[in-house]
């Protein structure tokens, strides 16, 4: 960050039209003062996060020609900064520009006034307009008939009643009121041109309306981008390790999967110990993969018990790259409407193209056809080949399944998730058992398997909840269980599981892969999921 007396030379016309109309980092590094983590009172110089952000945000900018960001990020990473500071520059050079932040609490609505009002204040003379009325909650500039006011989320009504140009939601997860917000305030932002949409967030579990935007987001279904920001991006997130110390060879696969030095993975592991209850190391773990994310899948944690495939298994698969062998199958989930069709391949132990469909794409039942249609004919260039089978969910799909045999596709079976399974002592229905294999599949050690290095995917794959039946079986909790929980469906991880439907054997005259159900609990040679 530069100090204080690196000040801009005052060539106040040339300058001032840079300083409006140029790179954000160059206006911030000129005219915004922050309050830094230890040197004082400084210019604000971009971090990699803020770059980052600042980067996606002008590019949907240009493109739609207004920004709507949903941004999940660690703990003080200095998003709020920036949104900050974009939203002073735009109010203060612009007219008739409004721009509301909303905060979850008391507290942050003062820090966060107090920033903006600190801005202002240092602002350079040639960039700073006139103050018109000035208290705890508004700045506003007379003469550009423009202001900045701010509020809290515990009030339901606030903001409603007003036109609003830039609105900056700070710690969304955290709101106790998002519905009323989303009705309210929110609806306050026209669609026009140059308004901007800004909603930011640490993680909060799952199923609230900050985790619900970011899954549509992520789906292509909103209007919003989803920008994730890591926590090992800040330069000040690392300790120097001590004499000694040794990483574990989980720290080590980190290190590895994230280009991680020591003296982060030794800080890592401080700020885990320091979040340590009496639950033990484990939930430290998890309070840090919450506040310090490494990816979106691992942020957003299930609270309600366990699940079939964990986020470190994930991880694992994700950096791993596999040769494909064995039979080529595609698992279809063909919902539409809220949910995806959503497509994954699989050859033995790798996995590929996980792919949802959304909106217009498979509105009408023709172009569902068409999609698995075009599946069916098209080489992969991955495997080499097409598929030699398509599993569908036949709950949506039994029609679907229906018509591709019609056009010849012999190569497709619909599969209905409450059939009986082939193994009924380990599984109560198929559903459980295409589940239960693919986190077998997961959990291979002898043989690691690779799935697509997909955040999306592994939230999908993640939401795997289960309890167990008075069998002692492992059974998934229901669709409209994960739905209620997670807030949204897992289409991608339906459509993975279905690749394990049925083994495929390797006929040893014609050298094809034929798909052939075993007996329950029977056994046969050369089955091969």
């Amino acid at each position: 960050m530069l100090p204080l007396n690196k000040m801009l030379a005052p060539d106040y016309e040339t300058q001032r039209e840079k300083l409006i109309t140029g790179p954000f980092g160059f206006y911030s590094r000129n005219c915004l003062i922050v309050r830094s983590k230890g040197e004082g009172l400084v210019k604000m110089v971009l971090n990699k996060s803020q770059r980052y952000v600042d980067e996606l945000l002008e590019e949907q900018l240009a493109k739609t020609g207004r920004v709507r960001a949903l941004i999940l990020k660690g703990r003080q990473q200095g998003i709020s900064s920036y949104i900050q500071g974009r939203f002073v520059r735009k109010t203060t050079t612009r007219r008739g520009v409004r721009a509301f932040i909303l905060t979850h609490e008391k507290d942050a609505t003062e820090n966060l006034f107090e920033m903006a009002d600190r801005y202002y204040n240092n602002l350079p003379l040639w960039v700073r307009p006139e103050l018109g009325v000035c208290n705890a909650k508004e700045l506003s500039f007379s003469k550009l008939d423009s202001g900045y006011k701010i509020g809290t989320a515990g009030n339901k009504a606030v903001g409603r009643s007003q036109t609003i140009q830039l609105f900056h939601g700070s710690e969304v997860a955290f709101w106790p009121n998002a519905a009323e917000h989303t009705k309210g305030i929110l609806q306050a932002v026209p669609g026009g041109p140059g308004t901007e949409i800004i909603l930011e967030s640490t993680a909060n579990g799952v199923g609230n309306y900050f985790h619900q935007q970011w899954k549509a987001a992520e789906k292509g279904i909103s209007a919003f981008i989803a920008v994730f920001v890591p926590w090992y991006w800040q330069d000040e997130y690392r300790s120097a390790m001590p004499e000694g110390f040794v990483a574990t060879p989980e720290e080590g696969q980190l290190m590895q999967d994230y280009g991680l030095d020591l003296d982060q993975i030794y800080w890592r592991r401080q700020q885990i110990i320091e979040m340590t209850t009496g639950d033990g190391f484990e939930e430290g773990e998890r309070a840090f993969k919450q506040e310090y994310p490494m990816n979106a899948a691992e942020a957003f944690q299930f609270s309600g018990g366990d699940t079939l495939i964990k986020a470190a298994e994930c991880m694992r698969a994700r950096k791993r790259h596999v040769e494909p062998h064995g039979a080529f199958i595609v698992g279809v989930d063909p919902s539409y409407g809220v949910d995806r069709f959503a497509k994954v391949n699989r050859m033995g132990r790798k996995m590929w193209g996980a792919k949802g469909y959304v909106g217009s794409e498979v509105d009408l039942f023709t172009k569902r056809v068409a999609i698995c249609h075009q599946i069916l004919t098209e080489p992969d260039p991955i495997a080499g080949k097409v598929p030699d089978m398509m599993y569908i969910d036949a709950a949506v799909g039994r029609e679907i399944a229906d018509e591709l045999r019609g056009m010849g596709h012999n190569n497709v079976r619909p599969v209905d998730f409450g059939m009986a399974p082939l193994k009924p002592d380990k599984y109560p229905n198929k559903r459980n058992e295409i589940w239960g294999e693919f986190a077998l599949w997961m959990n291979d050690e002898f043989h690691p398997p690779e799935i697509p290095d997909d955040d999306e995917f592994q939230a999908d794959i993640c939401a795997s909840p289960f309890r167990y039946d008075p069998k002692e079986r492992k059974v998934l909790r229901d669709k409209a269980f994960i739905k209620q929980e997670f807030g949204f469906s897992p289409d991608l991880g339906d459509a993975a599981a279905l690749t394990f439907s049925f083994p495929f054997y390797l006929n040893q005259y014609s050298g094809v892969y034929i798909p052939k159900p075993i007996r329950p609990q029977g056994r046969q040679r050369n089955a091969r999921y």
